[in-house]
């Protein structure tokens, strides 16, 4: 076997690893809505929350109301987790609070970066 073709085999082997994956990601139904960004949300309010990437989390509030907060840096593997905790002593979440991303560490969750939030921007469902 040629060292081209070896190395032409292992190109197409690592795309063939690299298209499902990147064929899993779904479009964003999301877009921003009229309304400027709040600093907090009540912690009450949230039902969900929709991890996009490293930088990006969806908050789905009860009434099916979503505030995507755009995290002023990136995280470290909170794209890949897509689980994190906070901590805060009050009723709501807000830009200056920090989450943490939980990492699956064999038995357990274990405590990974920490990030800090940005603003919560009220966004809608995308027009068909």
């Amino acid at each position: 076997m040629s060292v081209h073709f070896a190395k032409f085999a292992l190109c197409a082997a690592l795309a063939g690893i690299a298209l499902p994956a990147l064929a899993k990601e779904k479009p964003d139904p999301y877009v921003p809505a009229n309304g400027a960004a709040i600093d907090c949300v009540q912690i009450q309010s949230i039902r969900s929350t929709n991890v996009r990437d490293d930088r990006t989390i969806d908050f789905i509030m009860n009434g099916n109301k979503v505030y995507r907060n755009s995290l002023p840096n990136s995280c470290p593997s909170l794209g890949f987790e897509k689980r994190f905790l906070y901590k805060t002593s009050l009723s709501q979440l807000c830009s200056v609070d920090i989450i943490t991303v939980l990492w699956n560490a064999g038995p357990g969750l274990q405590p990974g970066a920490s990030c800090g939030l940005g603003k919560f921007q009220p966004m809608e469902k995308a027009a068909k």
